[in-house]
């Protein structure tokens, strides 16, 4: 074996192995530095829709904004999950169900639609129409009464002294005194010929009209001096009843009346002051017509109120 080995020289070095070292560079990641891009196109694109919804509320008007606010409204429907699949009487439902229709025996725990029974009107629609109706007859009623008393040079400047306002009761017209007006005599029940005149050309106004009559009396909280049985809750009270008398001699009927009542300082007209003279005042109501007292008397009224 040594005759196959190849003699080496004196001169010649000794052979060393030859060492192959493979460097393997690992594989460089991914880009860097590329989330913020998304996030920011996703932040460019909602601030565009931003201003798109800034430019069509400027753009629409009132009307336009309600319709598009309307159809992205969820219909009024229920969704029906849990029903008992009856054809019987109560369709599976309790007898205080809204909506006790009944179900084939196919349609056992099935999901059906049903449009709720408050949603289709009926009364609270009719007494909505009827509100309108009595709102534009107030209307009326104050022009009426507004161009009754400009024809009168003495009832003319007291116009300053007539309130009008709606209330949960209905329009309530308030005769206010004034530092320069009285209605009564200081202390007493006795309407004053102007506060009579006047109380005269509201019941013309308001005699042709179908609404209830609510009189209420107010005065200050000036008390009345040490030993005296009178007092505010009676003097409002009498002054009450004296106006509903003016109004009853000047054509409304006395079953148009629904209330008479005082009520002393306890409704102030300044709160911040208790005994400003404009506390004194009468308060006529003409309360909100129910939807089953309307009838053609109400269009009747409203002719009679404009002449």
């Amino acid at each position: 074996m040594a005759s196959d080995t190849k003699k080496r020289g004196r001169n010649e070095p000794e052979p060393r192995p030859i060492i192959v070292k493979k460097i393997v560079e690992a594989g460089h990641g991914g880009h860097h530095g590329g989330a913020w891009k998304v996030a920011y196109a996703d932040f460019v694109t909602a601030m565009m829709a931003f201003f798109m919804l800034l430019w069509i509320l400027g753009a629409t008007t009132e009307k336009q904004r309600r319709g598009i606010a309307d159809y992205f409204t969820p219909t009024l429907v229920e969704m029906r999950q849990k029903s008992a699949g009856s054809n019987g009487p109560f369709g599976g439902d309790s007898i205080v169900s809204k909506d006790n229709y009944p179900h084939k025996a196919a349609q056992t725990g099935s999901k059906s639609l049903t449009i709720p029974k408050d949603a289709t009107g009926g009364d609270k629609e009719g007494a909505g129409e009827q509100k309108m109706r009595d709102r534009k007859r107030f209307m009326m009623l104050r022009q009426a009464l507004i161009d009754r008393m400009k024809r009168d040079r003495r009832l003319a400047k007291l116009q300053k002294n007539v309130r009008f306002t709606e209330t949960r009761e209905g329009l309530r017209i308030d005769l206010v005194d004034e530092a320069d007006f009285a209605m009564f005599s200081l202390g007493t029940a006795t309407l004053l010929p102007d506060a009579r005149k006047l109380i005269g050309e509201v019941a013309t106004v308001i005699e042709g009209v179908p609404n209830d009559v609510i009189v209420r009396g107010h005065t200050d909280a000036l008390p009345y001096a040490s030993g005296r049985t009178d007092n505010n809750w009676l003097l409002s009270s009498s002054r009450a009843e004296t106006t509903r008398q003016t109004l009853g001699d000047n054509g409304v009927p006395i079953d148009r009346f629904a209330r008479i009542e005082g009520v002393a300082d306890r409704e102030p007209f300044v709160p911040t002051d208790i005994y400003d003279p404009r506390n004194r005042r009468m308060s006529i109501t003409l309360a909100w017509l129910k939807y089953d007292e309307a009838g053609a008397k109400a269009s009747a009224g409203m002719a009679l109120a404009a002449r």
